[in-house]
């Protein structure tokens, strides 16, 4: 074949679009920090150098991926007629995030790295998905708290986004809306009394370096973020020198460990106490969620940290913490498993991902304000997402 005869390479017309598809999974997956350019490249088929003709930076990358979901659901609404009911706004919601679970969660946690006026144009955006969710729920269901039972019903949906459990499509949207249907209907301001009276086991103050280390340092990692917070900055709310931190942790990602750890036995042990006292299967449901909102009040600081950063941990300490969280979740589907039988498996652990989706939306949306009336409608709310009874009333535990 001649020179004149060989075949023109043509870059793809939709090069950058596949660039966003395949970054967006390996930033959930990693987070921003652990992503790399030269990784999203490599996917795409191409060299780095080509990618930063598309995108300048990293960061430039990331900014467009985090409002990829939110601009996909704003189509969606866009598309759907004027009849559409509140059932078929979720559906569509549903087949979407579905389509792009692998890559649908970069927003919810990373994107706290987004620069100031990008976070508040993405939170305006998935503002309006609420309020147009809110106006068909109040349209179809009526009843109060509307804009609280959309976002907790559209967590419940998002919830896809952030496992990894094996389920076909169709039965996949049929649970998330039939979830997300279940938040819709509940009453928050008729919540019998749940999480309220749960108090979880008093933290003792910190006795001995170590401790003291842990409670200075989740603070920072909150307020300004892990990755820009120094061991040296945590050496020095605790009056120590810069390599006084270094006798008591190795590193950095150690002390997040350690902390995660530590709030996981917490939790572990206020969800012991709550079954302790209660039998039935739905009873142990309604105990099961009072324990656990009352964990996600109680401890929004490192919480909010660990979910976004364990990703980011080493294998040897990221194992434990995983290993704590799977203990936790088996409880939640062996009890859900008692007292919906109908259900398989794999719609169970769906719905209680469901359930803890609707939490983190419904307490973001009250801002976390730690009251007896917010904890007992985002118990409602996690209850409804389940598709479980009105939950009876928890006994109050002891701090």
């Amino acid at each position: 074949m001649t020179v004149e005869e060989s075949p023109v390479r043509r870059r793809p017309g939709n090069r950058r679009q596949l660039i966003l598809d395949a970054a967006g999974p390996i930033f959930s997956e990693r987070g921003y920090h652990g992503a790399s350019m030269e990784e999203m490249a490599a996917k795409v088929g191409i060299t780095a150098t080509a990618l930063y003709r598309h995108f300048p930076n990293k960061y430039a990358l990331f900014a467009e991926c985090t409002n990829l979901m939110v601009d996909r659901l704003r189509d969606v609404l866009d598309d759907l007629p004027g009849s559409a009911t509140l059932s078929d706004l979720l559906r569509a919601l549903a087949q979407v995030t579905f389509e792009h679970r692998a890559s649908g969660g970069v927003y919810r946690w990373e994107a706290r790295f987004l620069e100031a006026g990008e976070r508040r144009d993405l939170r305006a955006k998935f503002a309006s998905v609420v309020d147009s969710t809110a106006v068909a729920l109040e349209r179809d269901l009526g009843g109060s708290d509307v804009r609280l039972r959309a976002a907790a019903a559209l967590g419940a949906i998002g919830s896809i986004t952030l496992h990894h459990t094996p389920i076909a499509r169709q039965r996949a949207v049929t649970t998330l809306v039939e979830s997300a249907l279940g938040v819709a209907a509940v009453d928050p301001g008729a919540a019998a009394p749940t999480a309220s009276g749960v108090r979880l086991p008093a933290q003792a103050e910190p006795v001995g370096r170590r401790a003291q280390i842990l409670w200075a340092a989740i603070p920072l990692f909150a307020r300004h973020g892990y990755h820009h917070v120094s061991m040296e900055q945590i050496a020095g709310a605790v009056g120590l020198g810069p390599s006084g931190i270094y006798r008591h942790y190795p590193a950095k990602a150690d002390i997040l460990a350690a902390a995660c750890l530590r709030t996981a036995a917490t939790l572990e042990q206020a969800v012991t106490q709550a079954l302790n006292e209660v039998h039935d299967p739905a009873d142990e449901l309604s105990a099961l969620a009072a324990a656990y909102v009352a964990y996600r009040f109680e401890n929004t600081a490192l919480i909010s940290v660990a979910e976004a950063e364990i990703v980011g941990l080493p294998p040897a300490l990221r194992a434990p913490v995983i290993e704590a969280q799977h203990t936790h979740m088996s409880r939640w589907e062996e009890r859900l498993a008692a007292a919906r039988p109908q259900l398989d498996a794999r719609q169970v652990r769906t719905l209680v991902h469901a359930g803890f989706g609707a939490v983190v939306e419904a307490g973001r949306l009250l801002r976390w304000q730690d009251t007896d009336t917010n904890r007992d409608a985002v118990t409602a709310l996690l209850l409804g997402a389940l598709g479980t009874p009105t939950p009876v009333e928890v006994r109050r535990t002891k701090s």
